[in-house]
């Protein structure tokens, strides 16, 4: 593995890791990307916005005190960025409460911007930002949608997901319309891909001839190494560096600078 060199991009780019659809690969994409963008040298900021907590469990940390819940609740986010305990790389964690901040979202006037709002003139030490969001299209979701500039999708490799990945770009469709024009979609990740079965070859199959080169050209194939590491509290590249899984990861990394 070769580091793309520093200071990749000028500004911060923002980038939602969403899908309706739960277990895809979502929050290993976020954390393992986010790892590997903050060992090639880039300051990385990843936002953990699943009450599931997750992404902060998967880096072996747990909030204790403050987490995204404040920060959606008007706190400041240079106090609730926290070291991961990897160089380069903060972390907003979360905790069980966030559900209750999702309800309470939902209720409040221009409730699906607080996290735009919390974010905007504050990511001048990052290069870039991952949004971990949960596997639902609610206030959550939608904060981080009308946040971020870009959209990562991470797709499991069968039938199911493809009909899910419509929704979510009509979904996306519809927040760049009526709240963040900016938004786009960076990419469609092919997750949990088993190359020896024909199901997986039809799906990447389809998923390329519908949406063409939205599709990462890397795809991250089914691993145990990579379902072992959140179980470490470690990403890929720190549990096993030289698993199929975190050359995957390393290479969907460089893909997405390309790509910006």
């Amino acid at each position: 593995m070769s580091a793309p060199g520093s200071s990749i991009l000028r500004r911060a780019k923002v980038y939602a890791v969403a899908n309706q659809k739960g277990g895809v690969g979502k929050t290993t994409t976020a954390v393992n990307v986010s790892a590997c963008l903050a060992e090639a040298g880039e300051r990385v900021l990843l936002v953990d916005l699943d009450p599931q907590a997750n992404a902060t469990s998967g880096l072996g940390l747990r909030a204790n005190g403050a987490s995204t819940h404040e920060l959606l609740d008007g706190g400041a986010l240079a106090s609730l960025a926290k070291p991961s305990g990897f160089p380069n790389l903060d972390v907003v964690m979360a905790k069980s409460d966030l559900a209750a901040a999702a309800v309470d979202l939902s209720t409040r006037p221009g409730g699906e911007r607080y996290l735009a709002e919390a974010l905007e003139g504050r990511l001048d030490p990052y290069s870039f930002v991952f949004l971990d969001c949960p596997p639902s299209f609610g206030p959550l979701t939608v904060n981080a949608l009308a946040a971020a500039q870009r959209v990562l999708a991470p797709v499991q490799a069968e039938y199911y997901a493809l009909e899910g990945l419509s929704q979510l770009l009509g979904t996306v469709n519809l927040v760049q319309a009526r709240l963040n024009p900016e938004l786009a979609v960076a990419g469609i990740l092919l997750t949990m891909a088993d190359s020896r079965t024909r199901l997986a070859a039809e799906v990447e199959a389809e998923l390329r001839r519908h949406f063409g080169d939205l599709v990462f050209t890397q795809t991250v194939p089914r691993s145990v190494r990579l379902a072992e590491a959140p179980s470490h509290g470690l990403p890929a590249i720190a549990y096993d560096r030289r698993s199929v899984g975190a050359e995957a990861y390393w290479k969907v990394a460089m893909e997405l600078v390309e790509r910006s």
